[in-house]
């Protein structure tokens, strides 16, 4: 035991030396950073599913996005237009880029990495993105060529997607390649290690096309646990990590540290199973939404840090959000609707019909704060009304597997498109798919109607008339219990500059979050 201590005393002593602001070399010149992630990914291929979004450090998309979420070109001359019909889309790639290992990049490395997402043989957690694409092509080494079985508006928003050497692939399958845990892109960073469970090490491409990032080393320690975290922060093992609101709030005004809250389209809520026979009632789904006091959990749990949710479509994505599709706090609808169910309160105060109790476990992730909090507080609301709502902490292993008898704490979101946003979580067709596709099986003709009207029309104004009508048939009859958007809150060591806000997705762990753009930060002088 002795010993083990010894080791674990010296562990921290050589992290903190190592991230110190008063220590050593490397914190001196702020040329490498360590960062406590909260969540690590499955594998580093974009094929598979890996940082389809962008920002992935190690890849680059055809197009990429500034601060203001405004498509860029990347790898792309110039930020692809539809055709007149929205039939075909046209990228011209960049002259002279090259991946980290000197190949050129050619048209033929995206149109592989796309169709490499199509094919039935990938298990590709992204393929449902593409629907719409029949076919990829390259006329020539500069030219890509995506033509489309219907019109797709939102398709320039998936040329994020990282594109691979199709070489690494010449004769492996795609699922098991050795490219998945060592990859080769054409990004600032290269992934020099990875130890999975404990950490992942980058070093800077010095012969990156967009510019040698002045970062050169950047170590990112796996920590699931809000609370580790946090205790390792605080022994000063990281330069960086997020934090939940509260336990953020420590370092206020602390000297050499900075608190950064980035406003996000990353929703929690209660998936709640559509054909678990208590729920499967529209009634019932939304009583469970009026009694939840949404705003109660913004300003405790997220400590102010967030905004009350009611759909998928965040109040960030401007162009499409509807203030009026809510659900108000209102406990005695609540109440009358479910008397209305049938779903009636005993003598011992508990609701039930024809004998069946009214039941709901909530599930979360054991090692998550934030969701065990909203969902404790979701639970008491619910409980108010007579309904047996006990809060029971798992794995997301087992929440999928309990999804059709128990309400879940999920998370997801995005502020790029409401299709993006909304399309597979809620659209009839993807109930019963495995993975994170519309886990609640919900089903509701007319917002596939909506749905269906939005993704296929290029007209701006159809697009709105179409979100608009989903919103509000949505929160007719929920599938859902969105409860919060969160802010996401960093911790960070005030040693570079170059760090600009952006409007975040639910994937913050690498990818985006306050370093989405760290191949541009320079050490402060």
């Amino acid at each position: 035991m002795r010993r083990l201590l010894i080791g674990v005393l010296v562990t921290v002593a050589s992290a903190t030396a190592c991230t110190s602001p008063d220590g050593d070399t490397a914190a001196d010149t702020g040329q490498s950073i360590v960062i406590g992630a909260g969540g690590e990914p499955d594998n580093l291929n974009p094929i598979l599913g890996y940082a389809p979004d962008g920002a992935s450090k190690i890849f680059d998309g055809l197009v990429s996005r500034d601060a203001q979420l405004n498509l860029v070109p990347g790898l792309a001359e110039e930020v692809p237009t539809a055709s007149p019909d929205g039939l075909t889309w046209t990228a011209t790639l960049r002259a002279g880029v090259e991946f980290s290992d000197g190949t050129a990049l050619s048209a033929q490395d995206v149109v592989f990495t796309y169709k490499s997402v199509l094919d039935a043989k990938t298990n590709s957690t992204i393929a449902s993105r593409f629907d719409a694409l029949a076919d990829v092509t390259a006329p020539d080494d500069r030219t890509v060529v995506f033509r489309l079985s219907h019109p797709y508006a939102p398709l320039v928003q998936q040329l994020t997607l990282g594109i691979v050497p199709r070489k690494a692939f010449d004769g492996v399958d795609v699922n098991s390649a050795p490219f998945n845990t060592a990859p080769i892109g054409t990004g600032p960073y290269t992934a020099a290690e990875w130890r999975k469970g404990e950490r992942m090490v980058l070093k800077a491409n010095e012969d990156y096309w967009g510019g040698a990032p002045a970062i050169k080393t950047v170590t990112v320690v796996f920590v699931p646990d809000d609370n580790a975290r946090a205790t390792r922060m605080a022994a000063g093992e990281f330069d960086g990590t997020v934090l939940p609101p509260k336990l953020a709030k420590s370092y206020t005004g602390k000297s050499g540290y900075r608190i950064v809250r980035n406003p996000s389209a990353d929703y929690r809520g209660l998936g709640i199973p559509s054909e678990l026979p208590f729920t499967s009632d529209p009634k019932v789904r939304r009583a469970i939404n009026l009694a939840l006091d949404r705003q109660a959990m913004v300003d405790t749990i997220l400590a102010g840090a967030g905004n009350p949710a009611a759909t998928p479509i965040s109040p960030h994505l401007k162009d499409w959000y509807d203030p009026n599709a809510s659900f108000a706090h209102d406990t005695a609808e609540a109440e009358r609707l479910l008397d209305e169910a049938g779903w009636r309160r005993g003598t011992d105060g508990m609701r039930s019909r024809d004998g069946q109790v009214a039941r709901l476990p909530i599930l979360y992730p054991a090692p998550d704060v934030l969701r065990k909090e909203l969902a404790l507080a979701a639970a008491g609301d619910i409980a108010k009304l007579g309904i047996d709502a006990p809060a029971e902490a798992t794995t997301f292993e087992l929440m999928l597997q309990r999804q059709r008898e128990a309400a879940s704490v999920w998370g997801g979101g995005d502020p790029y498109d409401p299709d993006t946003a909304a399309y597979t979580l809620l659209h009839s067709r993807y109930a019963g798919q495995p993975g994170y596709l519309n886990m609640t099986l919900y089903r509701n003709p007319a917002v596939d109607a909506a749905l269906d009207t939005g993704r296929r029309s290029l007209d701006p104004a159809t697009r709105k008339q179409a979100y608009t009508d989903f919103q509000r048939a949505y929160t007719a009859d929920p599938g859902w219990a969105f409860l919060v958007f969160l802010d996401h809150t960093y911790v960070l060591r005030d040693e570079w500059d170059g760090q600009a806000e952006q409007v975040e997705p639910h994937d913050h762990g690498l990818v985006h979050a306050v370093w989405w753009n760290l191949e541009r930060w320079t050490p402060k002088p």
